[in-house]
């Protein structure tokens, strides 16, 4: 698995295809190979004729594990983002993202707009705008001794995920500690790409997707019938809307 260094910080990245750029990031707790691979993701985009860029968000995956919280905003993860998309030599990509690859993918269109040729939101609507809720008690979850200490119904299901796909869960309890720029109605109004907000009609975390969607000039909906958060990011109803709107866009 190839590296390279993003501030300091060593970044595990996969490339594969040929074709207009899409970079994949994925969502907290999650890695390339859970959220991208497995789910068929990455063949299905392939095999739609572009170039796939995926990677390991810091402190996840294959990338450095970082236990400090000020390394873990939203708005540096973008960094990396674009880093990655520096460091191969890449102008412009198309970013999909899914939850907290969502809020990192908006920073990444927000801050560096000549760089994102169009963007997936998915798993966040409406509740994207502002801060992160319910940060404190995820991260006393993922600290708890054992999974049957933790009560609360998020923290479970977040301290399950961490232990289902391997996770450093320290490191991840301090990048759900991390503070973050919250991302306004204003900001988003300022973007100028096709935007796609994606999220499971059953997702009581994202909010609907409508409402964000609204904010932006290009924006479009999609809701992914009869799924979760959980379940929703390796949908074919999500893949296809995805598809289709890069087809349009890209």
């Amino acid at each position: 698995m190839p590296r390279f260094m993003s501030e300091g910080i060593e970044i595990a990245y996969d490339v594969r295809g040929e074709g207009q750029p899409v970079l994949l990031v994925h969502g907290f707790g999650s890695n390339m190979k859970v959220n991208w691979i497995e789910t068929g993701w990455v063949e299905a985009i392939v095999t739609a004729g572009y170039r796939v860029i995926a990677f390991d968000n810091r402190g996840h995956g294959l990338s450095q594990k970082l236990y400090d919280p000020a390394l873990y905003p939203a708005r540096l993860m973008a960094g990396d983002a674009i880093n990655l998309l520096d460091h191969l030599g890449i102008e412009m990509a198309a970013f999909v993202g899914y939850s907290m690859g969502a809020r990192i993918c908006a920073f990444a269109a927000l801050d560096a707009p000549d760089r994102v040729g169009a963007a997936v939101l998915g798993g966040f609507g409406i509740n994207m705008l502002g801060g992160r809720e319910n940060g404190r008690e995820i991260a006393a979850a993922l600290r708890a001794e054992t999974l049957a200490q933790v009560k609360s119904r998020i923290g479970r299901v977040f301290r399950a995920f961490a232990e289902q796909t391997g996770s450093d869960r320290e490191a991840l309890a301090a990048c759900m500690e991390a503070g973050s720029d919250p991302i306004t109605a204003e900001a988003l109004k300022t973007l100028t790409m096709p935007v796609l907000v994606a999220v499971g009609s059953a997702d009581d975390i994202a909010g609907p997707p409508e409402p964000l969607a609204a904010l932006m000039d290009k924006g479009e909906a999609l809701t992914i019938n009869k799924r979760n958060h959980m379940s929703a990011s390796g949908d074919r109803q999500f893949k296809s809307g995805v598809l289709a709107f890069l087809r349009r866009h890209w």
